[in-house]
C-alpha cells in the first residue's frame, strides 16, 4: 500500500542524523502538522526527499496554511528540511569527529548533508550550461548560470510596503544559520555552518546553495567586517589549505570593479575543483630573494605570479612583499597608476591550493582605474565584448571559469539561427560579432552550435585579456619584468 507524503517524510526524519528517533514518531508527525496543517492527504509515489517535501508544501496550500507563492514555498520547504537536519552543534560535532579520520571524510559528510537537506540546490544547479573551449591559454570553462531562483512577483510588490530590517546584516553573515527567511530574503532554516579556527580567529565554513563548481565552499569571517587584502589574508588562505589539503581557496579583490559582489563581508571561496589557471604553466621563473621559494610568471591572460614552497610562511612572506610593492607601483607607459587624486587602485586576487606537500599561491595583480575611453574600467571587459560579459571579473572567472548571464541561453540560439539564415530575433548588440563569425566560418545547421560555443569561449579569453594589467605582448611583458625587478 502506497504511503502518504507525511508518512514518508517521518521515515526520512527518523532515519537521518536528526535528533528524532523511532519513539518520537507521534511527536514528529505533529511537528509536520504544525507546518502544513492537520491531515496526511493522498498517497504519493514520490521517493526522493525533495519531492516528498514538495508534496507536503502542496498539502499546506490545500490546508490553507500558506498562500501559493515562491517565497512561501521556499520558507516552508526549508522548515521541513530543518526537521531532518541535525542542529548546528551536532553537525559540528560529527564534522570534527570525522575530521580525525581525514579532512576528506569531514567535508564529504558536510557536503552530502547539505545536498540531502536541499540547502545545496542540486536540481537547480543541474540546469546550468557548461562546456570547455580551447584557447591560447588552455581550455577555458564556460558556464551559463541558470540556477539562481526567479524573483518572486509578490515579494517585489510587497518590498515597498514592508518595514526595512537590517537582520541578518547580509547574505554571508553567520546570523543566516537557521533564519526563517522573508519576502526578498532567502530562507535558511536548514542552513548549517562549521566553526573553525583560521589564522588564529574564529571563522565559519559553509557551502554555496547555488554552486558554480564542485563542493563550492565559502569561508566567512564571523565578525561583520568588510573584505580586505593584507598579510593576514595570505596567512588565512594558506591555513585553510593546510587544514583542507584537497581544497583550493581564494579571495576576491577588495576594491570595486575588480572585486566581488559582496565587499561588505569578509569571506573567501574554495572547493574541490581544478581550474584552468591552476593547470597553466610557468612562462619564466623570477627571483624574489626568498630562500626555499619557487616563483614564476604564469602563462595566463591576467598578470599572475605563482609562489610555491613546502613552507607556507615563505609563500606568505612573498605574497606580502608583492602586494606591498604593487599597491604603490605605477607605470604610465602601460596605463598602470597606483593612485589618482588620492584614491588607491591596486590590489590582488590571491588563490591558494596544494601540490603534494607544497603550498601554491597564485597572486593576480588587479587595477580598478577608469578613464574617459574606458569608463567601466581600463582593466575590465571592454565595450566590444560586453554583449557577452560586462560584469566584474571576480575570483572564479580569474581562474578561467566564465559565469555568464542566463540571457545568453536564448540569445545564442537566435545568433545560431541568424548565422544559418533561419528566422531569428537576434539582439542588435550581437550582430557585429555574428557577422564576423559568419565571415570566418563555413556554417551549417550541424556545426553552428559548436562554432558559436567556441566563439563565446574566445570572447571570454578576450575578457580576461582586457582585465590583465600586463598584456601578453612584448611591451606588456617587458613592463611585467620591470615590475618584478623592483620588488
Amino acid at each position: 500500500m502506497a504511503e502518504t507524503a507525511v508518512d514518508k517524510f517521518i521515515e526520512f526524519i527518523v532515519d537521518s542524523d536528526s535528533p528524532y528517533q523511532d519513539v518520537d514518531r507521534v511527536y514528529v508527525r505533529n511537528l509536520i502538522y504544525r507546518l502544513i496543517g492537520d491531515g496526511d492527504g493522498e498517497a504519493t509515489t514520490d521517493t526522493e526527499v525533495v519531492d516528498v517535501a514538495n508534496d507536503l508544501v502542496n498539502l499546506a496550500i490545500i490546508h490553507g496554511k500558506i498562500e501559493d507563492s515562491i517565497t512561501n514555498r521556499e520558507i516552508l520547504e526549508d522548515q521541513l528540511m530543518d526537521l531532518l537536519t541535525p542542529i548546528p552543534s551536532k553537525v559540528n560535532e560529527i564534522f570534527w569527529n570525522k575530521y580525525q579520520v581525514s579532512p576528506k571524510a569531514a567535508t564529504d559528510y558536510f557536503y552530502k548533508l547539505s545536498q540531502f537537506n536541499d540547502y545545496i540546490k542540486t536540481r537547480a544547479i543541474a540546469k546550468n550550461i557548461s562546456y570547455e573551449t580551447k584557447t591560447d591559454y588552455g581550455n577555458l570553462e564556460i558556464t551559463i548560470n541558470l540556477s539562481k531562483p526567479e524573483k518572486d512577483p509578490k515579494a517585489i510588490a510587497a518590498a515597498g510596503k514592508k518595514k526595512a530590517t537590517s537582520y541578518p546584516v547580509g547574505p554571508l553573515a553567520i546570523e543566516n544559520e537557521g533564519y526563517l527567511g522573508r519576502l526578498g530574503y532567502a530562507a535558511r532554516s536548514n542552513h548549517r555552518v562549521i566553526r573553525m579556527m583560521i589564522g588564529g580567529q574564529l571563522w565559519g565554513f559553509q557551502y554555496s546553495p547555488y554552486a558554480y563548481f564542485g563542493e563550492h565552499a565559502i569561508f566567512l569571517n564571523l565578525k561583520h567586517v568588510p573584505m580586505a587584502i593584507n598579510h593576514q589574508t595570505f596567512v588565512n588562505l594558506t591555513d585553510i589549505i593546510r587544514q583542507f589539503p584537497e581544497y583550493f581557496v581564494g579571495s576576491n579583490a577588495d576594491l570595486p570593479i575588480v572585486g566581488g559582489s559582496l565587499l561588505a563581508q569578509d569571506h573567501y571561496q574554495g572547493g574541490r575543483h581544478s581550474f584552468p589557471m591552476m593547470k597553466a604553466k610557468i612562462d619564466r621563473k623570477v627571483d624574489l630573494g626568498i630562500d626555499g621559494l619557487d616563483a614564476g610568471i604564469v602563462k595566463w591572460p591576467m598578470a599572475t605570479i605563482r609562489l610555491e614552497s613546502e613552507d607556507q610562511t615563505k609563500v606568505v612572506e612573498a605574497a606580502t612583499k608583492i602586494f606591498a610593492s604593487w599597491k604603490e607601483y605605477s607605470d604610465e607607459s602601460v596605463d598602470i597608476r597606483a593612485y589618482t587624486d588620492g584614491t588607491r587602485h591596486h590590489t590582488v586576487t590571491p588563490i591558494a591550493h596544494r601540490n603534494g606537500d607544497k603550498y601554491v599561491l597564485d597572486v593576480v595583480l588587479r587595477d580598478n582605474q577608469t578613464s574617459a575611453e574606458y569608463p567601466d574600467g581600463i582593466f575590465h571587459p571592454h565595450k566590444d565584448v560586453q554583449h557577452i560579459k560586462k560584469e566584474n571579473i571576480g575570483l572564479i572567472e580569474v581562474m578561467g571559469r566564465a559565469i555568464l548571464p542566463a540571457r545568453l541561453k536564448e540569445e545564442m540560439k537566435e545568433v545560431q539561427n541568424y548565422l544559418i539564415g533561419k528566422d531569428n530575433n537576434i539582439a542588435d548588440y550581437h550582430k557585429e560579432w555574428a557577422d564576423q563569425i559568419k565571415a570566418n566560418n563555413d556554417l551549417t545547421e550541424s556545426n553552428v552550435e559548436e562554432v558559436v560555443d567556441r566563439e563565446v569561449g574566445l570572447v571570454f579569453s578576450r575578457v580576461l585579456e582586457d582585465a590583465g594589467v600586463f598584456k601578453w605582448d612584448d611591451k606588456g611583458q617587458k613592463a611585467f619584468d620591470k615590475f618584478i625587478s623592483q620588488i
